[in-house]
Formats: C-alpha cells, structure tokens, sequence
C-alpha cells in the first residue's frame, strides 16, 4: 500500500471521528473501520491487485462519509467529499471516478457493476453473517428509532426479516465465510 493512502487513511478518519453527528450509533467512526476491515479481508480473499485493493479500501474509508453533511443522499455527499480530498493525496481523476463508483455500489438497493463494487456492498453488511450481527443491528435501530424512522422493535425485527430474506453476497468469501450465519441469524428473528 502506498504512503498515500495510509496518509489519507488518517485524514479521514480524524474527520469522521470529530464531525460525523453523535446520533449516528450505526453509520459510525466504528462502523467505518469496520467496514473497512472487512473490505481487506474480502480483497485479500478474492486475490484483487494491490491497486485495486487501494482503490476498495479508500472508498471503504469515505463511503459514509457524507452522514457528516446529510442522511438524504448520502452516497453523493460522500462522493464530494472524496473528490474534495483526494486530489491533495495525489489520487488522479480516474482513481477517484472510479472511487465513486464503488461508494455509489453502497446505495441501497445495491447492484454492483464489478468485483471491487461486490467486494464494497459485501463488506458493508458483513455484520449479517457475524455472530455479532445483534449487537451491531440494536445501534442500527437505536439511530433509526431516534431519528424517527422506525416505532418499536417489533417493527425493526420485521424490517430485519424482509432485508436478510432479499439480502445477497455477491462475493466468494461473502458466499464461503458469511451466507450460512446470515441465514441462521434470519432464524433466530423467525424464533425458528
């Protein structure tokens, strides 16, 4: 990896550490570096060219990032803060066009166009098939209960119900290393 991206790396996640809004407990510092981890993981699985991985982890570090402008459109906010930042990183237009084309992969419902958008929508919702995907959708539902999008945990368990029954891994570690969890998880909301 180059210096650059380790420079960068730091960049961003100063800034989203100081500037994301507190009420955001899912689209979080943590849920960044998280996401970020398994992005990694995931690049290392499906064997991509460093350079690719660069490109996959650097939109990982700003895919959230538009949370710090708005809610609404926050694919787009993030993408204009990469083209904002990058430039001074020596990132060239082609790298960061092709950067926001990952980030925009993330926009729900996802449909990735290539292996590094797979590797990003993969990686954003590995959580589903981790043994730590309660803990991780209780923040979910915190944040969308506070900010009015849901009523009570009866209605969350039924938005989780429908999303992990529509949800797919597009990658061979999603496949591999998450498919099986995710489905016994979607049990355990069905109190199979």
């Amino acid at each position: 990896m180059k210096q650059r991206y380790f420079d960068l790396k730091t960049a961003i996640l100063n800034k989203l550490d100081k500037e994301l809004p507190k009420q955001f407990y899912y689209h979080s510092y943590s849920h960044t570096v998280d996401m970020h981890d398994a992005a990694a993981r995931i690049a290392d699985y499906e064997n991509i060219s460093d350079d690719d991985k660069e490109l996959v982890l650097v939109a990982a570090l700003f895919h959230d990032a538009g949370f710090i402008i708005n809610r609404d459109d926050h694919e787009m906010h993030s993408c204009n803060i990469t083209k904002e930042l990058l430039p001074s990183y020596n990132y060239t237009s082609e790298e960061i066009a092709i950067v926001c084309d990952i980030i925009m992969a993330t926009k729900m419902p996802v449909s990735p166009k290539n292996k590094l958008e797979e590797i990003i929508c993969d990686a954003d919702l590995d959580y589903l098939g981790r043994d730590d995907f309660k803990e991780i959708g209780d923040l979910l539902f915190r944040e969308l209960k506070e900010g009015g999008a849901l009523q009570d945990l009866n209605e969350w368990n039924q938005v989780q119900i429908r999303f992990l029954t529509s949800h797919r891994y597009f990658t061979s570690f999603g496949k591999m290393n998450r498919e099986d969890k995710k489905q016994e998880n979607l049990r355990g909301l069905l109190g199979e």
